[in-house]
């Protein structure tokens, strides 16, 4: 059971958790939106940093929606699920040759562009913990 009930407003459990202001609603899923898309990284490698995420973020909804499927990383996928990874364990204070890692293999704008990624999409799986927003909410 969520910490509360259900707004009418959203047109998903999370979305209806945030529902009780729409102008967080408006603006959360407009960038969320911004930010899942193709950009300078394309939708599906943030789909997988998303994955990743969501595998200790707390948010059994978010957990639910899949796993990370390494199999079909390529090399850039591979950095930044694994610079995902390193974010998780050491909660943001990651090491410059963690860092070193991203200058070899993403651009400025793409480095940017993950970081912020990054940062929403934790945000958000905190909010859906914090809510207790389930799996089976789905």
């Amino acid at each position: 059971m969520t910490l509360i009930p259900f707004h009418e407003r959203g047109s998903t459990p999370f979305q209806q958790l945030l529902g009780y202001n729409e102008s967080i609603l408006k603006y959360w899923n407009k960038l969320g939106n911004e930010l899942e898309n193709d950009g300078q990284l394309s939708a599906r490698l943030k789909e997988e940093v998303r994955r990743t995420l969501a595998q200790k973020n707390g948010c059994l909804y978010c957990k639910a929606k899949g796993k990370p499927n390494p199999t079909d990383y390529d090399e850039k996928t591979a950095v930044c699920t694994g610079f995902a990874e390193a974010f998780l364990v050491s909660k943001g204070q990651t090491s410059p040759n963690v860092t070193a890692v991203l200058k070899e293999y993403l651009t400025d704008t793409e480095i940017s562009e993950l970081i912020a990624f990054i940062c929403f999409t934790t945000a958000s799986q905190y909010f859906g913990a914090l809510m207790q927003l389930g799996e089976h909410q789905r």
